[in-house]
């Protein structure tokens, strides 16, 4: 019957997901979160830094295979000495000073470094090479005290190479905006040592913060108690500074509160975009949070109804109460507090052995390769097997016998 199928059709339920609800990712967004655009806006409420504009041939520089950085003292003129070493061969660099195509930049860095208390970390437009701590010489830090540290640090991160190389990824098209049209930036912030606990990731959603979490995954118990205040100073912040004045209704913002946490930080604006980790939520949850419209009170131009029934006289009112967004933290019993996990960013890292053999130079890397090639065609297996077989013959030979 016509009648039944149509009730049938409306009372169905709606087809499950089958992609995150995402509302398209523009260029321009991704644009409003560069460094470059937000910072000369927010910079009362940022961290101090400084922004140097890149040139064709710093960018070819991080772009180029392998790390070659500038000497750390300069190459003076090499003098005619005698000729005593004949017969020998000797290793030596045949690589230029990369520095030699970018000199003004190269002094930019070396000036802005001075002028920061000579201590920075370095960004890009988006991202920090974050996974590439592990090859600094300060271990797991992003401190650097020279060019060569940044250079390191920028050469060996894929973060880095994502920015150069992916930054209108999964955007709709626009023909407006090509990806020529950045202008990819280097970012110096003055280096201090950030508590990690105090690091917040907040996401807005129609211009409304909808969700607030640790940075970390680490359980700090004394933030538990310090929730509301984080939530108020937090809010206070957003709704004073960034609600109205950023371009666009969704973003992630990253704060930094120190103590006594009466203060925020601008640290980052991130697009609101799967490629920003949501941490402790779900992209899921975020993207359909119900939330409540917020609370406009009472119109000045609407008469206020007044009723002489006794029993409506004897209702009190209801209040309202104001919808505050979650602040979530790593409990102590979450999987996120303990280090049963893969270190983080573990999948950007290189095998030790890489490591060894790049800081032994060339000499190194060139028998790491010699060795690496061996093993491939299965000599260096067959290598160990005759001499496993040899020290057997040297040695006493274990029957089954004796080891029962």
């Amino acid at each position: 019957m016509p009648g039944l199928n149509s009730t049938d059709s409306s009372t169905a339920e709606p087809a499950p997901l089958t992609r995150l609800p995402f509302p398209p990712v523009t260029k321009s967004h991704i644009l409003h979160c560069s460094y470059d655009y937000w910072h000369p806006k927010y910079r009362s409420s940022a961290l101090k830094a400084r922004i140097i504009p890149l040139t064709p041939a710093f960018l070819s520089y991080l772009r180029e295979d392998g790390i070659v950085l500038p000497p750390e003292t300069e190459i003076l003129p090499s003098t005619p000495q005698n000729d005593t070493t004949a017969g020998f061969s000797w290793d030596e660099d045949p690589s230029p000073d990369p520095a030699l195509q970018f000199p003004t930049i190269h002094r930019q860095i070396q000036t802005t470094i001075a002028e920061l208390g000579g201590l920075v970390a370095p960004k890009l437009n988006w991202s920090a090479p974050k996974d590439a701590t592990w090859i600094s010489m300060k271990k797991n830090s992003m401190e650097c005290a020279n060019t060569n540290d940044i250079y390191l640090l920028l050469k060996s991160s894929d973060f880095i190479t994502h920015d150069l190389e992916h930054a209108f990824d999964d955007c709709v098209p626009d023909p407006c905006i090509p990806s020529s049209s950045i202008n990819y930036v280097l970012v110096l912030r003055k280096w201090f040592k950030m508590n990690p606990a105090c690091e917040f990731r907040c996401f807005v959603r129609e211009r409304r913060i909808i969700g607030i979490c640790q940075r970390d995954l680490n359980h700090f118990s004394f933030l538990f108690p310090l929730i509301p205040t984080i939530q108020n100073t937090i809010l206070e912040f957003f709704e004073g500074t960034l609600k109205n004045t950023f371009p666009d209704r969704n973003f992630v913002v990253d704060v930094y509160l120190p103590e006594p946490y009466d203060k925020v930080r601008l640290t980052d604006i991130n697009p609101w975009a799967p490629r920003t980790d949501p941490l402790l939520f779900s992209w899921l949850e975020l993207l359909t949070l119900s939330v409540p419209s917020p609370l406009l009170g009472i119109l000045e131009s609407e008469p206020l109804n007044v009723s002489s029934d006794e029993d409506t006289q004897d209702e009190e009112p209801e209040e309202e109460v104001e919808w505050k967004p979650e602040v979530r933290l790593v409990k102590k019993d979450d999987p996120e507090a303990y280090s049963f996990t893969s270190p983080q960013y573990s999948a950007h890292k290189l095998p030790r052995e890489v490591v060894d053999a790049s800081l032994s130079g060339e000499s190194g890397m060139r028998e790491f390769a010699q060795n690496w090639k061996l093993m491939m065609e299965g000599e260096m297996d067959l290598r160990r097997g005759e001499e496993s077989s040899d020290d057997e013959s040297d040695g006493v030979t274990t029957t089954a016998a004796e080891i029962k």
